[in-house]
């Protein structure tokens, strides 16, 4: 058993939110019981997360997605009063950390979502540096795109969107996981021959066949769901806590 504090603190030691500039609050964003013993983690703070965690007998919730948001509506009803209520009925703490948790270099999701990829970061690109640029671990290349995009649906189990720009074998593979796909033209400039990301825009498929560099949509959820549970892990084998993740399934 740990303080509330202990934990806070061993969350903002590892991910150090006050280096970003973000779009909400992180850390702490919902005050539960003093002391805790045991951290569900997830990727959003959805009702059914919440839910999980109280069945199995969680006293904090981890996640990358929190409830609150910059130039959100502030009133505290539907789906948020449903949220708000559960966590408060039951005395749960709410940690959330998104930007810095996207980060990190080791427990990250970019990190995380490379590693399960076989990919190795050798540099970082785009703004606060949250996208990744890399290749192959064991110093391969994939034969074209095609290739690279059935790797990628192999990993993660589930259908991608491809758009094919670059031409023959890639080496110079960039990432960065959830909403990012305005981070293409960064990627592009920093020489990038592949780009992956969870989401696609109108204009990325464009951008792909123009500028000669491959787009991947591996899907939102997809690619966010391993950074949470990294973290969570860590901090309570270093804390002597429980943990367990959750995912909750996300077609997105």
């Amino acid at each position: 058993m740990r303080s509330r504090q202990d934990l806070q603190q061993a969350f903002d030691t590892l991910l150090a939110p006050e280096r970003f500039k973000d779009y909400g609050p992180n850390g702490l964003q919902v005050e539960g019981r003093e002391q805790v013993r045991k951290i569900v983690s997830g990727v959003t703070a959805s009702r059914a997360l919440i839910e999980a965690a109280v069945a199995r007998g969680a006293d904090a919730v981890f996640v990358h997605h929190g409830l609150f948001w910059r130039g959100q509506d502030g009133r505290v009803t539907g789906w948020m009063k449903q949220r708000l209520a559960l966590l408060l009925a039951h005395d749960i703490n709410l940690f959330a950390y998104h930007l810095p948790l996207d980060a990190h270099p080791e427990l990250g999701n970019n990190a995380q979502f490379g590693r399960q990829l076989g990919l190795v970061a050798t540099g970082r690109f785009g703004e606060q540096d949250l996208g990744f640029l890399g290749g192959r671990g064991d110093g391969a290349v994939f034969t074209d795109t095609e290739a690279l995009a059935v790797h990628v649906r192999k990993v993660l189990g589930r259908p991608v969107i491809s758009v094919a720009g670059a031409r023959g074998p890639l080496q110079r593979i960039a990432w960065c996981t959830g909403g990012a796909q305005s981070y293409f033209e960064a990627a592009i400039a920093a020489g990038a021959q592949a780009f992956l990301t969870g989401e696609i825009s109108e204009p990325q498929a464009h951008y792909a066949r123009e500028c000669g560099v491959s787009f991947i949509a591996c899907g939102h959820h997809a690619t966010e769901r391993y950074g949470a549970p990294a973290v969570a892990e860590h901090v309570a084998r270093e804390l002597g806590l429980a943990h367990e993740f959750v995912d909750v399934d996300n077609p997105a």
